[in-house]
């Protein structure tokens, strides 16, 4: 099990540094957001909760691309995908 939490700590590094995402001080006192904006990643995943569409979310956010919203997206999807399999 160790071995495989391992292989899915590398996988997310390695697809973290191609994300639409950045983290810095300066902005939002360092929260997470979608490179080049102010919005937080975490409003997309609220914004879903909440029973929002992708478009509804990209509409009310419209510095967000479609692009880095399906990367983050892909990117949650796949990493829970590898820890269900980890199980």
């Amino acid at each position: 099990m160790k071995e495989v939490v391992k292989d899915i700590m590398s996988f997310e590094e390695e697809q973290i540094t191609r994300l639409p995402i950045t983290s810095d001080p300066e902005v939002l006192s360092g929260e997470t957001v979608f490179r080049g904006t102010r919005v937080p990643v975490a409003a997309l995943l609220d914004n879903i909760e909440a029973g929002l569409t992708l478009d509804e979310f990209l509409d009310n956010f419209p510095t967000v691309t479609r692009e880095q919203a399906i990367q983050v997206l892909e990117f949650a999807k796949e990493t829970l995908t590898r820890l269900g399999r980890a199980a």
